[in-house]
């Protein structure tokens, strides 16, 4: 699978974007290349290196940043104490703003995958101008259906697995919201419960994104603290359907007109299952959906990952 070095960054730094939070960023490429910022998943999986992989370092000036709450980024929500209050899709997106104006871009090309989307495309919605590309896998917009699918309705498919997932969850609330029966159990005072309930989370994550024999688990989850914090931030982003209203980014896309977008996803992604990406795309003018026969929802799968290449090659010298 054709793929580009990492490489390592050429500049880096820490931004205080306000609510006592400060995020990391890093800068890697060319200097002078074309900005393209890639908006990680999780919410709470943070910036990875390997995504560097997907750009010519010659021909862009790749941004990372930790979003509230995970990786390099304080106060970490991995500690109980941390405010979620002030951690929503909204901050985020003014985040992401501060970061743009501090590098001094005037626009940039958006690159993202999962709950990257729902991010990436509620900032493209807000600040089109601020936009020269886009490019996404895996799609998802976090809507109160989606969310109900990937704790509920997937466990059709996995139904073992699903029953150990519901089990985790007092008796009483096993026939309502299992994302926020977790995000309560989370939450809590006691630090054993916690513990267990994120472990049962990300056992339950690790389980529906599997889709071929033979997969591994996610080695960031032998981490107990990246296992509560990614539990927390997850689970408090589902329960409040990202506080986005029902449908916003399916209408909102209308207004990207003639922003090129790419939109990635695999057939058999049962995570996050092609509806959503055939929706949007029928709603964007100036969307492209690429529908890769046999893959899940990790943007790494090689029929995937070769269409992502194939996005950023394209639009590498495009103004």
């Amino acid at each position: 699978m054709r793929m580009y070095p990492v490489g390592e960054p050429y500049d880096q730094g820490v931004l205080d974007v306000g609510d006592g939070n400060r995020v990391y960023w890093e800068v890697s490429g060319n200097p002078r290349g074309k900005p393209a910022v890639v908006v990680h998943g999780g919410p709470g999986s943070g910036a990875s290196p390997g995504a560097r992989r997907f750009f010519d370092r010659d021909a862009y000036r790749i941004v990372q940043f930790d979003q509230r709450g995970c990786g390099r980024s304080t106060p970490h929500a991995a500690d109980p104490a941390t405010d979620l209050g002030v951690n929503t899709t909204h901050h985020l997106v003014a985040d992401m703003e501060l970061l743009r104006e501090h590098l001094g871009v005037e626009r940039w090309q958006l690159f993202g995958g999962s709950w990257g989307t729902t991010l990436g495309l509620a900032y493209a919605v807000r600040h089109p101008e601020r936009v020269s590309e886009v490019i996404m896998s895996g799609i998802a917009t976090t809507t109160r259906r989606e969310v109900d699918w990937i704790t509920r309705g997937v466990g059709r498919i996995f139904p073992e697995e699903w029953a150990r997932f519901r089990d985790g969850v007092p008796e009483a609330d096993r026939d309502g919201s299992l994302v926020a029966a977790y995000s309560r159990l989370l939450e809590g005072p006691g630090p054993d419960v916690r513990e267990q309930a994120a472990r049962d989370w990300c056992t339950w994550e690790d389980a529906h994104v599997a889709v071929h024999a033979g997969r591994r688990s996610d080695p960031r989850y032998d981490d107990p603290r990246f296992r509560l914090m990614f539990a927390r931030l997850v689970t408090h982003y589902w329960r409040h359907a990202a506080w986005l209203e029902d449908g916003e980014l399916l209408r909102g896309v209308e207004g990207l007109g003639d922003v090129p977008g790419v939109l990635v996803h695999g057939r058999i992604d049962v995570s996050s299952p092609l509806e959503t990406a055939w929706e949007l795309a029928a709603r964007w003018p100036g969307c492209e959906l690429v529908v890769v026969e046999g893959a899940g929802h990790s943007a790494r799968e090689p029929g995937m990952a070769d269409a992502l290449l194939a996005a950023t090659d394209r639009f590498a010298s495009r103004p």
